[in-house]
């Protein structure tokens, strides 16, 4: 029988050159079945990128071909990059001229033309982001579109008289896309809801919740499967599992958590550290191909906004019975490891649990416990006093450990939204981030690295977090704001100066800010069947295993290990299904993450000009944290806000900006404005539509 295998190990050995179906058919020596099973295969490899098409019919293996698959990132001036899927490979610019209409999060297949510059065209386009878009709807006399509220679609949607439906000019709508852009033909779409101008907070994150298709509710075969669901069933026909719930355990999260996905055991050794790392058994609720398991698959990972979460499990599975909650017995699948005094691990085991954490503790008690040494919490949790002294020694040790190999140590802020009972924003301040987020964030790091290391050495497949190191032309970005502060002695920036920069600027004003830079020019971390390693840990083998009920990788994991436990060697049929599957749900799994990524940013947007929406006129302390030709990106000291001066506010000279040395000059003042310079700053506009607060000096 023909098969995907055959047919690649054919193009990679035999075939010479382009060949139709015809001779493809005759060189394999098959009969009429086949050839019809050969059609169905030949579409799906193109569908996946592994074979072109050219023009005159004729087929081809995406390498031998200067064609490269990956996914689109648009700009809004038109042009773009292609982020290859295979690692390593460094990103193709795409000139607007060039993009086939693509759009961003597009899945194409680009062909290179210019390899020195790294530069081609869109020629395919293999799997679209958008089927729909939010924006304003814009009517002339002469005809109607729709413009994107997303900034990265540089283009706007053509709307006929019979698709208008009510909208009318100015009203934001949700449009479906009927006609896909292309090089010659402008898009076209209907429109399919009009959107009431929001009223409050709540409603605006509706709105994101449209922008960004996020699902409002599951299927009901979803829902009725996870309403069959329970424990006392599951624990009748499982196998036996490590019964472990005698173990003193612990659950760290923040306050506001409801999904606790991970608990942590310790002990001392001889020789040093036991550290037990318990992950909720997701798997064994959620079998390959169930419904739970399209859907989860489906949605990637879990959303979270200030008032809510679109989780990617029902919470019957994320809020209960997956959920590790406090004295209550719960299925875990366990990594087991040993270090020795100096961070060195000496020992690993996995198996299937049952586990019964003693406390469901947060971020802040922690904190008090072992860094502010707070007498009434300790007395609290006296019980656990010399559990919690022993996580904090194992951490500053695997932290060290860690920093040493050259993992970057970034300390980010985010911003913290308090709401108030009616869910409108009261406070944005910055995210605490303590000793206890970086004890499980260390503990976390270990187990991660401890699964994926023991699958590469089994050559199983399986999915790595990968992280690519950055391209040169980024350095030389970074070195343009790095270099005028003296902070670094080389002329040049090297991958491996990251770390010792990082160190360097620790404590500075410019700290922050230098971190953002840096962060901005890394590539993103993503998901792949193919490890590289993760530049931004260090680690020469990563996957995400300690998080299933929020992100779909970490289950996808649990399912390899366990198959590997259990059947100790995987057969080739089973290694070929694998491999598959896993680089479809790798693309699948990064582009859910970015657009999660991209909803929660917009929330956060949102609640910023809420909460600014009646402080025009208001003056504030702030700092520039950002310098672009169009003016300077500013953050208040007193909440946790963006925003931004235009060049044209700067009305006391005429100024220039200075791309060498990142800052703004006046040409007559010789007044200028750098990074991290303090400025007292007066609100002058809050753009509800666009989420943008202007600022004047």
């Amino acid at each position: 029988m023909i098969t995907k295998e055959i047919v690649a190990t054919f193009f990679r050995e035999k075939a010479r050159r382009p060949l139709s179906f015809k001779e493809i058919v005759v060189q394999l020596g098959l009969g009429r079945p086949e050839a019809r099973a050969l059609k169905k295969i030949l579409r799906q490899m193109l569908h996946n990128g592994d074979l072109v098409l050219n023009r005159r019919g004729m087929y081809g293996p995406a390498g031998d071909m200067n064609v490269i698959a990956g996914y689109y990132e648009a700009h809004r001036e038109g042009f773009g990059f292609v982020i290859c899927d295979k690692p390593g490979e460094r990103d193709i610019f795409v000139p607007s001229g060039a993009t086939l209409g693509a759009m961003s999060g597009d899945r194409v297949v680009v062909k290179v033309e210019q390899w020195k510059r790294r530069s081609g065209r869109v020629v395919r386009i293999l799997e679209r982001a958008f089927a729909r878009i939010v924006g304003t709807f814009d009517e002339t006399q002469t005809a109607a579109f729709v413009r994107p509220r997303n900034r990265a679609l540089s283009f706007s949607l053509y709307i006929a008289d019979k698709d208008k439906g009510t909208a009318r000019h100015g009203d934001t709508v949700i449009a479906e896309i009927i006609d896909y852009p292309s090089d010659r033909r402008s898009p076209s779409g209907r429109i399919v809801k009009v959107v009431e101008k929001p009223g409050d907070p709540k409603e605006e994150v509706e709105v994101i919740i449209d922008e960004f298709n996020l699902p409002r509710r599951f299927p009901k075969a979803v829902t009725d499967e996870a309403k069959l669901l329970s424990g006392e069933k599951m624990a009748e026909v499982l196998p036996k599992r490590k019964d472990l719930t005698a173990l003193p355990t612990v659950t760290i999260d923040g306050e506001r958590a409801k999904d606790f996905d991970d608990a942590i055991s310790i002990s001392r050794t001889d020789h040093g550290y036991r550290l037990w790392v318990h992950i909720a058994d997701v798997g064994v609720y959620v079998p390959w191909g169930s419904s739970l398991d399209i859907e989860a698959r489906k949605r990637g990972t879990s959303v979270y906004f200030p008032d809510r979460v679109i989780p990617m499990l029902p919470k019957e599975l994320s809020e209960d019975l997956c959920s590790l909650r406090p004295d209550e017995d719960r299925f875990a699948f366990t990594v087991e490891m040993e270090y020795d005094v100096n961070g060195g691990r000496t020992g690993v085991k996995f198996y299937p649990s049952t586990i019964r954490s003693n406390e469901r503790m947060t971020y802040t008690s922690v904190r008090k416990i072992l860094i502010d040494r707070d007498e009434a919490e300790r007395a609290r949790y006296g019980g656990l006093l010399g559990d919690f002294e022993l996580m904090g020694e194992l951490c500053n040790i695997l932290r060290a450990y860690r920093l040493e190999r050259g993992s970057l140590d970034f300390d980010l802020p985010e911003p913290d939204i308090l709401l108030d009972l009616q869910g409108n924003p009261e406070a944005i301040v910055r995210a605490e981030r303590n000793f206890a987020h970086m004890l499980i964030e260390e503990f976390m790091i270990a187990a991660n690295e401890a699964v994926a290391e023991h699958l590469e050495a089994l050559g199983v497949p399986s999915l790595y977090r990968i992280h690519e190191e950055p391209d040169q032309m980024k350095l030389e970005d970074i070195m343009k704001v790095v270099g005028p502060l003296g902070r670094l002695r080389r002329k040049t920036l090297r991958p491996q100066d990251f770390s010792s920069l990082l160190e360097a600027i620790k404590g500075s004003p410019e700290e922050e800010v230098i971190n953002y830079i840096i962060l901005r020019s890394l590539k993103q971390a993503r998901y792949s069947p193919v490890n590289v390693g993760h530049f931004g840990l260090a680690s020469e083998s990563y996957t995400h295993f300690t998080s299933p009920i929020r992100r779909y990788p970490d289950l996808v994991v649990h399912r390899i290990l366990r198959e590997v436990l259990v059947r100790k060697r995987l057969s080739d049929k089973r290694v070929k299904e694998l491999e598959g599957m896993l680089a479809d749900i790798a693309f699948t799994s990064s582009r859910r993450e970015r657009l999660a990524d991209d909803a929660e940013r917009a929330v956060v947007a949102a609640m910023r000009v809420w909460f600014m929406k009646d402080k025009v006129g208001e003056e504030f302390d702030a700092k520039v944290v950002g310098i672009t030709p169009f003016g300077l990106r500013v953050r208040l000291n007193e909440y946790y806000i963006d925003g931004f001066i235009h060049v044209s506010s700067l009305t006391d000279d005429f100024y220039q900006f200075d791309e060498r040395a990142m800052r703004f000059t006046g040409r007559n003042t010789k007044r200028s404005f750098r990074i991290g310079q303090p400025l007292r700053l007066r609100v002058d506009k809050v753009d509800m539509e666009e989420r943008e607060i202007l600022f004047g000096l």
